[in-house]
């Protein structure tokens, strides 16, 4: 696994910093020496790359394995990975260099070592003694394919079958090959023409050490005497075999083969099978054959003292279950049990009670390893109902589309989340504990709360605590069901703007102080989301419809703008007077037959109950304009504070006052750059003026409108010319020169004007222009040309104020250019601290207000976090703004640009992220050339920047975040997410942190054999398996068959199980323990051997005095 551990520091060393160093000292003299006074903590060495954890199901898996004794599960996949899982808690994450398919996986059972078999036909012995498990010893095929491995429990060798037929036995103390080789035509008999196939099955008899059984595909089974080396039976049948699995008294073995047969054979009867069964097979009369089933791809055959055996396969269903799912199929006694599965099964295994395959297994679970899941079966109680799974393996229960990283959060927030999710958990798991549980957890040294949030194709949105490196599922919100499902593909006709998904999650804007959740989805739809731990049924979804529309082609002046009337809003007090009772389209299509003024997606007009929980609170929808579907949502931002949410696309912007339900803003993009560009409609409040008002939105309020306010600007017959209200028009000439811009980027670069989005946005309280004096409450937005525009937000008193009076939105005429698109924009205080958004605190909606005003005064007021609003007038901010190619800071309100860092010139920023760490804040960014780098604020120093990932699809991209302490994650695959620290804090304690797989753990009695059995030769035979295939019996293997090449765990390996000289004393205290312990086993056996050979004794003597005098006639 590639740790990224190299710091580079990078202060003054390219040219590029250099330069941008000597302009930001220029650039400082003529600010003042204001900024010289912030004191940057941060430093080179408090920077650190590496992974932590991977959480999720593992992507594409091929293989299963399971230690009985220490209880770890182990998961190999296609693309060489492999997981291991323990208790709750518990993983592991490793990665095969070559990343070829892991083929199949072999514990040393409660020796803490794993052997992977891949499909570049290498086998690798995995040390599991350390945190992070390391290749001890790699065996390289050339000449041979592997197909099938075995290794016995309690030995050190083994068993290698090859796509030749061949059996090959590796020592895997030394991980070197035997000479002893078992050859196919020695197997086979000699009469037989034809290669039997490769290996599907090696195992030897849990009777008798000395006898393999081996399996070819093509249906040939051998029995074979490894002493003798040569075959005692061969049992031959016409169908390929899939896989075997033997009685636990060695008597009989179960072939699985591919027409949906099993054969039971007695081993000493090789002729014909004792019995045929075809578990899904449709029995025919007249004692005719059945019909041949689907191949039966695995079975296992386990045994109870109390009762019937249990045989378990997957596949064998009939032809004709065309679309039935995937089955598992448990036969005990005469019942038959058909588990169906979500997925295709990929491999299972049964869990018993003994590692010994010479005892009743004692089978109490099923583990089911599916394509996209991981289920457990509990045999032991009736319907066998499944385990519920501890581990975060539903990340992808529908695909993710987007993903946040919040760290330091609110302390009562995962409490808060945890119990309204506890109530939608499922019902009818099994009542037993999760049955593996090995490993012992890491120390948490890290205590602040973590949260991740996941968007997905489905609408659903899945809150997750992920703090001190685990991961847990809080609570699941599904999005789509305030919308009507539309029934059949003529039943939805709006939904063209995406084929698939229409629900699917874009953006995610949550305030976690305040707990506001806003949602951008991708058929142009925002919805509001407010917290309660009450249930209540909304009568009237709350639900505004917006059209935004920007198109200058069709623009000739100002004067030619079509300008819709503002519909009169309800009056009351009551915010929710002005709620729709219906949600009617005002009207589906233009005068040319064109679809328009339709949103893509219907809301419910039936009472929806809510659960505790997150609970709408606003349901927003861009409609169709004149046939053109509404554009996708590019950016979006919530502001409890406020009350205010704004979003944006590359048609425009829009503001909403969620609390009135009002659309206080409605602007195409190029209309936000002000008095010089003649295609503007400036911002106002919808509440100013009762006279029709430009650059608003359309509002479905239930009230009668003339249809032709839903008309867009280029069907001007059926629309009436309006101009600005005359009243409003001086508000909007602003004098500052800052403001203009060159007709040359407006005008003769119309076509690239009309598609720059709205590419970020940030409320804030600061400086919007020059010559402000103070901070005030404003909306900073950022457009994929690199422009930053500010708006300025008036907003109304407190408390029953801010729902009667209207929120006045004007722009300031403050721009600021960048290269590149705007990703980020923060706020530094003159200490240099962030200046966070201001935010109100939670509070119990739901819940009757009966206390007096002053109180519900106090509680409305907004906490703003800034220090910037006691500060004294004189003193100053600093907006931090980073683009996709460079990153300015801009003193305020001089809005002197003081330091600015060109990030990259030959790529772009994917993510670029203010985030806090070790008391300081610093920029972290992604580039698509896989690079991170991070940089001091606010003088833009770079502190890390170190090669680590390069981008290779979309789903990176999209889901790239960085947070605070040091924190970031990304989808590594559609299944998996991966987490990393940049902090070299956390890079220091991660050891510390991460669980251990291997816990010294006793093993169990093996089972006794009885007296008889031990006198006349009956029980488990015992085999000297050193005396067969160590190099003094068997010779030296050809060099050329296999080459072996040491893991760099070999060395590592020591120091990652424990590091320094007291961990190598503890490992070999542990190994005389373990040496003490078996030969205290020995001492008993030895005591139980002669106390048995004394009885005996005893009993001869006894027998001899009782018939000393009898004749022989006389017995």
């Amino acid at each position: 696994m590639r740790k990224f551990n190299i710091r580079k520091v990078l202060d003054g060393l390219t040219a590029v910093s250099s330069a941008a160093s000597a302009s930001s000292a220029a650039q400082q003299q003529q600010a003042g020496n204001r900024e010289s006074e912030i004191q940057e903590t941060l430093q080179s060495e408090h920077f650190q790359l590496c992974k932590t954890v991977r959480h999720g199901f593992p992507y594409q898996p091929s293989a299963l394995a399971f230690d009985p004794v220490q209880k770890i599960l182990a998961i190999g996949t296609q693309t060489g990975a492999l997981r291991l899982f323990g208790r709750p808690g518990v993983e592991c994450y490793c990665q095969h260099d070559s990343g070829a398919a892991v083929i199949q996986l072999q514990f040393l059972i409660n020796e803490g070592a794993l052997v992977s078999a891949l499909a570049d036909d290498t086998l690798h012995l995995w040390n599991l003694r350390q945190k992070r498990p390391a290749i001890l010893h790699s065996l390289k095929f050339n000449r041979e394919r592997i197909t099938f491995c075995h290794l016995p429990f309690q030995s050190k060798w083994l068993y290698v079958g090859t796509e030749r037929g061949n059996i090959h036995i590796v020592n895997v103390e030394s991980f070197t090959l035997s000479g002893y080789v078992i050859m196919w035509n020695k197997a086979i008999e000699l009469s037989s023409k034809s290669h039997p196939g490769p290996i599907v099955h090696i195992s030897d008899n849990p009777m008798d050490e000395g006898k393999l059984l081996i399996g070819f595909e093509s249906g040939t089974v051998v029995l074979w005497d490894l002493k003798s080396k040569k075959a005692d039976y061969r049992y031959l049948h016409d169908e390929a075999i899939h896989s075997v699995a033997w009685h636990h008294e060695g008597k009989q073995f179960i072939c699985s083969h591919s027409d949906g047969t099993l054969t039971i054979w007695n081993v000493k009867s090789p002729t014909k099978p004792f019995q045929t069964i075809t578990p899904h097979g449709k029995q025919l009369k007249d004692g005719k054959k059945p019909e041949p089933c689907k191949p039966i791809l695995k079975v296992e055959y386990k045994t109870t003292r109390a009762g019937e055996p249990f045989i378990i396969l997957s596949g064998g269903l009939s032809y004709d279950t065309v679309g039935r799912r995937p089955c598992l199929t448990v036969m005990h006694g005469k019942s038959t049990a058909v588990l169906e599965m979500d997925y295709s099964i990929v491999d299972f295994l049964t869990l018993c009670e003994t590692p010994y395959p010479n005892d009743f297994q004692e089978p109490y679970a099923v583990v089911v390893l599916l394509e996209k899941d991981l289920v457990l079966i509990d045999l032991a109680q009736n319907g066998y109902p499944i385990f519920e799974n501890p581990y975060p393996l539903t990340i992808h229960e529908s695909p993710v589309t987007c993903c946040e990283y919040f760290a330091d959060c609110p302390v009562d927030l995962i409490p808060a989340l945890y119990s309204v999710g506890a109530r939608q958990k499922r019902q009818g798991y099994s009542k037993k504990e999760w049955p593996i549980s090995g490993g012992n957890w890491g120390l948490i040294t890290q205590s602040y709360p973590e949260i991740i949030i996941t968007g997905h194709a489905d609408g659903s949105i899945k809150f997750w605590d992920a703090s001190a490196i685990t991961l847990q599922v809080l609570y699941k919100l599904k999005t789509a069901k305030v919308f009507e499902k539309s029934r059949n593909k003529d039943d939805r006709p709006n939904t063209d703007i995406v084929d698939e998904d229409p629900y699917a999650i874009q953006i995610i804007s949550w305030c976690p102080e305040s707990r506001m959740l806003c949602i951008a989805g991708v058929s142009a739809h925002v919805i509001i989301y407010r917290f309660s731990k009450q249930e209540v049924t909304t009568e009237v979804i709350p639900m505004l419809e917006v059209r935004l529309l920007y198109e200058i082609n069709d623009i000739e002046s100002p004067d030619g703008e079509q300008v819709p009337p503002l519909p009169t809003p309800g009056t009351g007090s009551n915010p929710q007077s002005i709620v729709p009772q219906s949600h009617p389209s005002t009207s589906s299509s233009s005068s040319d037959g064109l679809r328009d003024n339709v949103p893509c997606l219907k809301v419910k007009n039936s009472p929806l109950k809510q659960s505790p929980g997150y609970q709408i609170e606003l349901v927003i929808q861009l409609v169709w304009v004149s046939g053109e579907p509404p554009q996708q949502i590019t950016s979006l931002a919530v502001n409890s504070a406020y009350g205010l949410v704004v979003f944006g696309n590359c048609n425009g912007i829009a503001m909403v006052d969620y609390l009135q339900k009002t659309v206080l803003l409605n602007l195409g993009t190029i209309e936000l750059y002000g008095s010089n560009d003649p295609y503007r409609r400036e911002p106002r409040s919808p509440r100013k003026t009762r006279q029709p008002s430009g650059g608003l939105c359309d509002i479905n309020e239930g009230t009668v409108v003339p249809e032709d306010r839903c008309k867009s600007p280029t069907s001007a017959k059926m629309s009436r010319k309006l101009s600005l209200p005359t009243e409003l028009k001086p508000d909007l000439d602003v004098k500052d020169n800052s403001f203009s811009r060159s007709r040359s980027s407006s005008v003769t670069s119309i076509d690239k004007e009309s598609r720059e989005a709205i590419s970020a946005l940030h409320f804030c309280e600061t400086f919007t222009r020059k010559a402000d004096t103070s901070p005030s409450p404003c909306l900073w937005v950022g457009t994929t040309l690199g422009t930053v525009l500010v708006i300025v937000l008036n907003l109304p008193p407190g408390g029953e104020q801010r729902l009667l009076q209207p929120v006045i939105v004007s722009p300031s005429g403050t721009i600021l250019r960048l290269k590149g698109a705007i990703l980020r924009m923060a706020f530094l205080d003159t200490t240099g601290s962030l200046v966070s958004p201001a935010h109100e605190p939670w509070r119990e909606h739901n819940v009757p207000e009966d206390k007096d005003e002053k109180d519900k005064l106090k509680k409305r007021r907004p906490v703003s976090v800034s220090p910037s609003s006691s500060q004294e007038i004189s003193e100053n901010q600093y907006a931090v703004i980073c683009s996709e190619k460079q990153a300015k800071v801009i003193s305020l309100p001089s809005q002197n640009c003081i330091y600015k860092q060109n990030i990259t010139e030959t790529s772009f920023v994917l993510r670029g992220d203010i985030v806090s760490l070790s008391n300081s804040i610093c920029l972290a960014c992604f580039c698509a050339n896989g690079h991170i780098m991070t940089f001091s604020l606010p003088s833009l120093r770079p502190l890390l920047d170190v090669y680590y990932l390069p981008l290779t699809n979309m789903r990176i991209a999209r889901t790239f975040c960085f947070t605070n302490n040091g924190q970031a994650l990304y989808l590594v695959s559609p299944t998996e997410i991966q987490r990393l620290t940049y902090s070299q804090e956390t890079c220091e304690n991660l050891q510390e942190m991460l669980g251990e797989l291997f816990t010294p753990v006793e093993t169990p009695e093996a089972p006794n054999r009885g007296f008889f059995k031990g006198l006349f030769g009956g029980g488990a035979q015992s085999l000297d398996r050193e005396e067969l295939f160590g190099e003094s019996a068997s010779g030296k293997a050809s060099r050329s068959l296999a080459q072996h090449i040491p893991g760099p765990g070999g060395i590592e390996g020591v120091k990652g199980a424990a590091s320094g000289v007291v961990g190598e004393l503890a490992r070999a205290r542990l190994a005389l323990d373990e040496r003490g312990q078996k030969l205290g086993e020995l001492e008993e056996k030895t005591a139980a051997m002669l106390y048995s050979a004394d009885s005996f004794s005893k009993h001869a003597h006894e027998m001899m005095l009782k018939y000393k005098d009898k004749k022989w006639y006389q017995f």
